[in-house]
């Protein structure tokens, strides 16, 4: 019976889980061709993203990126932008927005009439689009090196006028840079 539970136990842990899986797909060429090692050591407008302790150590006043990836031969697209604005030199803020989606999706539930006549004028176009915007403070620790930051995300999935969902999150993250590593 033991065994048994941790089989169990194990294959709950093992499993995929789908919901929001559009921000695990990361931002900025640096983060994702470090194979998302930038968790550890951001320090630019991407902090929002990775880790929103990170956004306290951005070097400008202003930044801001932009990204775009198309998934799946064109047919999904995934874009990005990211603002930061430093307040002073122990605190900063960001802007996130986030946009993955499918758009021209035909909407065939009207193709067919009640008599079974096709009519192709009838299909319309849709998006399901999925949504993140999150608001960042970072903020540099007495401690030399240390930092904390946090995260608001604001969620919304669409899907044409058949369904919406919004959600929210928090996240928080800690940074400790040593000067030598």
């Amino acid at each position: 019976m033991f065994i048994g539970f941790l089989l169990l136990a194990g294959s709950a842990v093992a499993q995929s889980k789908y919901s929001n899986e559009f921000l695990n797909l990361g931002v900025g060429a640096k983060g994702l061709s470090l194979s998302n090692t930038q968790v550890a050591m951001v320090n630019d407008v991407t902090s929002s993203y990775w880790n929103p302790a990170g956004i306290a150590n951005v070097e400008k006043k202003y930044e801001m990126a932009l990204m775009h990836a198309a998934y799946f031969a064109g047919i999904a697209n995934y874009d990005y932008i990211g603002l930061s604005y430093r307040m002073d030199e122990k605190q900063s803020i960001g802007f996130t927005l986030l946009r993955f989606g499918v758009d021209g999706i035909p909407n065939t539930t009207q193709l067919i009439d009640n008599q079974g006549n096709i009519n192709y004028d009838r299909i319309t176009y849709f998006s399901a689009v999925d949504w993140a915007a999150l608001f960042t403070y970072g903020r540099k620790l007495p401690i030399e090196g240390l930092s904390v930051g946090m995260n608001f995300k604001l969620i919304r999935r669409q899907i044409g006028d058949f369904a919406g969902a919004w959600g929210f999150g928090l996240d928080a993250g800690l940074q400790y840079q040593i000067k030598k590593w």
